[in-house]
């Protein structure tokens, strides 16, 4: 191997370490932090929120509808597999049906 392969994996493995030694030290500034803690709780719904945002931006009438349904289970019941469940047969059906 060549000096410049041997650096490329030295920077790599310098890289690798860096950022799990920084996720450990942030999360533990996280842990510490009320604040960022409460914030850090509500980003996985927002995430959830933006992707299902932009699946549904191209969509046509019957996803939306599909999705329209899924929201009604997920607010009713709070159950995440409910939710899911519902949602792929309402897909399913909206698109056995009308297509």
């Amino acid at each position: 191997m060549t000096d410049t392969q041997w650096l490329l994996i030295a920077i790599l493995a310098v890289g690798a370490y860096s950022i799990r030694f920084v996720g450990l030290v942030c999360g533990q500034i996280v842990s510490q932090n009320a604040g960022l803690n409460k914030f850090l709780g509500d980003l996985p719904g927002c995430l959830i929120v933006a992707l299902i945002a932009s699946s549904l931006s191209d969509a046509n009438a019957l996803t939306w509808v599909a999705a329209a349904l899924a929201l009604i289970v997920a607010v009713i019941s709070n159950n995440v597999v409910a939710t899911m469940g519902l949602g792929f047969v309402s897909m399913f059906t909206l698109k056995f049906i009308f297509v």
